[in-house]
């Protein structure tokens, strides 16, 4: 199992390599009322971690939302 998620690691390791690699070049990018040049893989990259701290805190502040009412509705003794 070990030997399996080294070669899962190294592989996607290698393929983010090789996306970065050929996504060089420059392009713009508008933030609110700002243009940004950098390259296409830092703004891929940017994104990427956006949307996975976006998908981590989401779900987190709904579930601690839910886990509110459950609690307030166990106390009202009915």
């Amino acid at each position: 199992m070990r030997k399996v998620k080294l070669t899962v690691i190294i592989v996607i390791s290698v393929l983010a390599l090789i996306i970065l690699l050929q996504n060089t070049e420059p392009v713009e990018a508008s933030i609110l009322f700002v243009t940004v040049p950098m390259s296409r893989a830092l703004l891929m990259m940017l994104m990427f971690v956006l949307g996975f701290v976006a998908g981590i805190l989401v779900p987190t502040y709904l579930l601690r939302k839910a886990g509110d009412k459950t609690k307030s509705g166990a106390g009202s003794g009915r």
